[in-house]
């Protein structure tokens, strides 16, 4: 071997020599000693195969016939070039280099240590791309646990600064409806912070992100003269100024057209923009904008809540107000009515008597409308507590049926209360509960024609786990409700349509009033129909006293 053969491993490294040929694998193994290599030597695929689960390895120099093996090290192949089998199965094994044989001793050395550089740095950029991937997947991670705009720009801007060690980071978004107005900047610790107004060209920078988005391209510079140039004729003076050595200009956007831009900038040292890092920074802002997206939806959805929000309570208060001022004139009303009926000294005729009868029903309709928007306006309010005592319902339907016979008759229609087999006693609010199935009974006669039926009737049952319930049920052979308004008969000022176009009186607020009480019983109420055939509304209340003062 030559004495002057280059010692070019600048490391302790470990190679290991295949090769069935004793004078080529000595020679082999010699020039790598040479050159500072620790060298074990194999002649055949036994003690190769045996060598290769060493930990210390860092090359394999194997001739051709033995290279069909598996390992995770470098390999370099000698192979004959005049041998155009052996040529053939090296261009199909995908091995990662090849020298022919027999080799000079400078080239193999040469070749060998620069095969273990090159997957060492190979090695070494993948490595730095997956910490890089992981460190901007923490950054889309906090991008999609907020939704803030601004915190959402700050942990962008943040995230790529100290995973870029970057000097500057700028972002800004454009007028769109689609995302807030946002700015947001971050800037290594001892930096000043960069001027306001810094976009002063918003046409511009409109146009240049719209390009990129539609190229799908970021806008580079990495410090060389020729990069810095090319970026600097299409970056706005305010960014020209900062004198940037290296940048990324890479667009927010969503569809076909840009919603905003961000900067990330290095002032005074050159940098390389490898093809994984712009991929994963445009990934990243892509976050970014279906973030702000995002955000900016929930926030208008939350902006309209509110508002709704306050129409309602508005409302109910409005509501209050009203039903208190008709009270009190219809009290007085009401009491002067009975005066003049019960009057025994000034009787008057039977013709004015059947005058103040209509006044009278009239007038009842009227405080019943007072006492449903007084329910309302106290809707889930404290001061309306249920006061719960022992209730025979067959005595609640009793009475119910009794009061409204009167009124069903005026209709011509007939209420029929079947006899239950037993009255089961249930914890409730007695008064309440007796609104709840006077206004099922009531809503029956209203939508119910002449010569219709209403049947009533309640059972007592067992659910599957164990739990008693009481089930009253009101059946009327009414105009019945479409199948696409059921879902909102218990919405609260709604009517079907087929009650509007007919005329039928009412406020709809008769069966979400009846719902609340329901629910606040720990009750269920069900409701099902069939337009033109009629209505059947359930109603399950709990036996055990505890269901009920749970509530």
């Amino acid at each position: 071997m030559p004495a002057d053969t280059p010692n070019v491993a600048t490391v302790l490294r470990a190679a290991v020599v295949a090769d069935p040929d004793d004078g080529r694998r000595d020679f082999t193994a010699a020039a790598l000693r040479a050159a500072g290599y620790t060298v074990h030597t194999a002649g055949d695929d036994t003690t190769l195969s045996a060598l290769l689960h060493r930990d210390d390895l860092s090359v394999l120099v194997v001739d051709s016939s033995l290279s069909a093996v598996e390992t995770h090290v470098p390999v370099l192949v000698l192979v004959d070039l005049d041998n155009q089998a052996e040529a053939a199965a090296m261009e199909r094994s995908g091995i990662r280099d090849s020298i022919s044989k027999p080799p000079d001793a400078r080239e193999l050395v040469h070749r060998t240590t620069a095969l273990i550089n090159l997957v060492a740095r190979r090695t070494e950029a993948r490595h730095e791309a997956e910490a890089l991937r992981e460190q901007l997947r923490q950054v889309s991670a906090a991008v999609r646990g907020t939704n803030d705009p601004q915190e959402i720009a700050d942990y962008v801007v943040a995230g790529f600064g100290e995973t870029l060690g970057a000097d500057h980071v700028w972002l800004t978004t454009f007028e769109d409806e689609r995302v807030p107005r946002i700015t947001a900047q971050w800037n290594r610790p001892g930096l000043d912070p960069l001027p306001d107004g810094l976009l002063t060209d918003e046409e511009w920078a409109l146009r240049t992100a719209d390009l990129l988005w539609s190229r799908a391209e970021a806008l580079t510079s990495d410090g060389s003269e020729g990069s810095n140039a090319a970026l600097g004729g299409l970056l706005p003076g305010s960014l020209r100024a900062l004198h940037a050595t290296a940048s990324v200009l890479v667009p927010m956007g969503e569809g076909y057209s840009s919603l905003g831009l961000i900067w990330i900038a290095l002032l005074d040292k050159p940098r390389g923009w490898s093809r994984a890092e712009l991929g994963l920074i445009q990934h990243v802002a892509g976050n970014a904008a279906h973030g702000l997206i995002q955000s900016h939806l929930i926030s208008s959805q939350q902006q309209v809540v509110k508002q709704l929000q306050q129409l309602d309570k508005a409302k109910t208060d409005f509501l209050a107000t009203v039903n208190h001022e008709l009270r009190t004139p219809l009290t007085s009303i009401m009491a002067y009515l009975d005066m003049i009926q019960e009057s025994t000294a000034d009787p008057v005729s039977t013709e004015v008597h059947q005058m103040l009868d209509i006044v009278v029903r009239n007038t009842e309709r009227l405080r019943l409308l007072i006492e449903d928007m007084l329910s309302v306006s106290r809707d889930g309010h404290t001061d309306s507590p249920l006061h719960l005592t022992p209730v025979r319902l067959g005595r609640t339907l009793d009475i119910v049926a009794g009061a409204l016979r009167p009124l069903a008759k005026l209709q011509n229609v007939t209420i029929a209360l079947e006899p239950a087999q037993e009255d089961p006693e249930i914890m409730g609010d007695e008064v309440q509960l007796q609104q709840v199935f006077t206004n099922l009974v009531s809503n029956a006669i209203k939508f119910t024609p002449s010569g219709g039926k209403i049947q009533v009737g309640s059972v007592s049952q067992a659910a599957a786990d164990g739990t008693r319930w009481a089930t009253v049920s009101v059946a009327d052979t009414g105009i019945g409700i479409s199948s696409d308004e059921l879902s909102h008969v218990f919405t609260r000022f709604y009517r079907a349509s087929n009650a509007m176009a007919g005329a039928v009186p009412g406020t709809g607020l008769g069966l979400a009033i009846t719902q609340d009480i329901v629910n606040r019983h720990g009750g269920r109420i069900h409701v099902a129909s069939e337009l033109g055939t009629g209505t059947t509304v359930t109603v399950s209340l709990p036996l055990d006293s505890g269901g009920n003062q749970a509530n």
